[in-house]
């Protein structure tokens, strides 16, 4: 297999490892952003609780592979990333930190206050990681302040404030909508009573929400100017971000698009998927099927257009991470591939056989029967 297959082969993987993040920890992190909407009492924010308690963890193994295959292979990606968005990346794992402590601390005390305070721990831990995501997204298309010295060395002036611009508070708000949408169309499919009302209530205003950013972001990001190659190393050769030349300007980021027309069905895609959920929320299995298909086609567009760009810089074009110059050797591609042709079928295989024992919708009846040891 050829260099530069392999790497095409990890931008995908790459792509796939974040989708899965989005849609298995996107659902449970909106319930617990819907925490203080969809239960207005302590069993129904039990219920809430409780028909995340089970997976929650599980579903968090797809962001430990997404930093991990970032981390190996593309390591230039992940040292400049991470530390560029340094403090943004604090944010995100104080906000994922505070989540499994407010699940485990929330029911050691029977006090209304004391469990109130943790469910706005939660409602926080919800809200902040897929705000923070949305915004480091919208810094791609803008390009961030970093580079390198002929030795390769990085220099960064990327700030946490920098990062909170115009636009990429925007991205955060479609991110936020997206998984708000999604935990919404959890709650209507995991629950009953009062709390699927309400989140079966939530679910078309928080697609409609979602499909008004996505289209705003999307003409901003027609606006933008783009990054594009006046030359290039050879995509199969060694990895050497400094061995090109980028041009920063027309044709904008949508030159992916013109180029191959049959990419506009990716935005499409989201923005039907989104709305289709919405419109099937009196069907909760089909709406959370839809609503689950989002987060997929919304990184994929990303994706798409950004290609082949992973960290576009603003200061200086010529260093901007790539597909072909920010990837591990290909001999590491190729272990590591093999890696996850092994054991990415078990963690599906494991994860569905999860989600088969514990299906079924949490009651009323089920907390108050189990009141001493559900969440």
């Amino acid at each position: 297999m050829s260099y530069e297959l392999l790497r095409i082969i990890w931008w995908l993987l790459l792509g796939v490892l974040l989708g899965g993040f989005a849609i298995m920890d996107g659902f449970d992190l909106g319930s617990a952003a819907l925490l203080t909407f969809a239960g207005r009492n302590d069993v129904e924010r039990r219920i809430v609780i409780n028909s995340v308690g089970p997976v929650w963890e599980g579903n968090q193994v797809w962001f430990i592979l997404g930093g991990g295959a970032i981390f190996a292979a593309w390591p230039a990606l992940y040292a400049a990333s991470f530390s560029g968005f340094y403090l943004a990346m604090f944010l995100v794992l104080a906000a994922l930190i505070l989540r499994p402590v407010g699940f485990k601390f929330r029911s050691k005390l029977a006090d209304p206050r004391w469990r109130g305070w943790w469910d706005w721990v939660l409602c926080v831990g919800g809200i902040v990681p897929p705000l923070v995501f949305g915004v480091a997204f919208g810094n791609l298309f803008q390009g961030v302040n970093f580079g390198f010295d002929a030795d390769l060395r990085m220099h960064s002036d990327i700030t946490l404030w920098s990062l909170l611009n115009p636009f990429a508070l925007l991205c955060g708000l479609v991110s936020l909508a997206m998984i708000l949408m999604h935990g919404a169309a959890w709650l209507n499919f995991k629950t009953r009573g009062a709390v699927q009302e309400r989140a079966r209530f939530l679910l078309p205003f928080a697609a409609q929400a979602y499909a008004v950013l996505f289209v705003l972001a999307g003409l901003w990001v027609g606006r933008l100017d783009g990054y594009s190659f006046s030359s290039v190393a050879a995509p199969d050769g060694p990895s050497n971000p400094l061995g090109k030349t980028v041009l920063h300007g027309a044709p904008g980021w949508l030159g992916n698009f013109e180029v191959q027309p049959l990419l506009w069905l990716l935005p499409v895609a989201a923005l039907f998927m989104a709305l289709t959920a919405g419109l099937l929320r009196k069907r909760p299995l089909a709406s959370f099927l839809f609503s689950a298909s989002v987060p997929a086609f919304t990184i994929a567009t990303a994706g798409a257009a950004l290609f082949p760009f992973l960290l576009p810089s603003s200061s200086q074009p010529n260093a901007s991470l790539t597909v072909w110059d920010a990837s591990s050797s290909k001999l590491t591609l190729e272990i590591m591939l093999g890696a996850v042709v092994l054991f990415l079928p078990i963690i599906l295989a494991y994860t569905a056989w999860v989600y088969r024992v514990m299906r079924g919708p949490v009651t009323r009846e089920q907390i108050e029967a189990d009141s001493k040891t559900a969440y």
